[in-house]
């Protein structure tokens, strides 16, 4: 005999309230993405017929170079999160759900720290 009440049998199972903060960090990256985006539109047309050499030093200003690296670092994880979504309510293997999981994980990291590194080396004038 059970006398434990149905719903404490139930709690703490189940997804209840367990995406809510990928929820938040997904909306909250389109939010940043679209005052970046427009920042990057600004000074991709600001640098429209300039020079190699004139990109570079635009690149090397810090607040240029900050942005830059913000830029790419909040693309690559709102990047991320949306392909785990897609990953997680496509697949339907676990095994190939966790080696797709894991392959967006490592090249998100490979991505995001090969672009930040390419920045800070123009920014830095290595």
């Amino acid at each position: 005999m059970n006398l434990r009440n149905p719903l404490a049998n139930a709690h703490n199972h189940g997804a209840a309230g367990d995406g809510v903060g990928h929820w938040w960090a997904q909306r909250f990256s389109a939010i940043l993405l679209v005052f970046l985006t427009t920042w990057v539109v600004y000074a991709l047309v600001s640098l429209i017929g300039a020079s190699h050499a004139a990109a570079a030093d635009w690149l090397a200003r810090p607040f240029n170079a900050a942005m830059a690296v913000l830029f790419v670092v909040t693309s690559i994880y709102h990047g991320k999160l949306g392909l785990q979504v897609i990953i997680e309510d496509y697949i339907h293997n676990r095994a190939t759900e966790i080696v797709l999981q894991l392959a967006v994980k490592i090249a998100s990291i490979i991505g995001a720290l090969l672009a930040v590194f390419a920045i800070l080396k123009l920014a830095l004038g290595a």
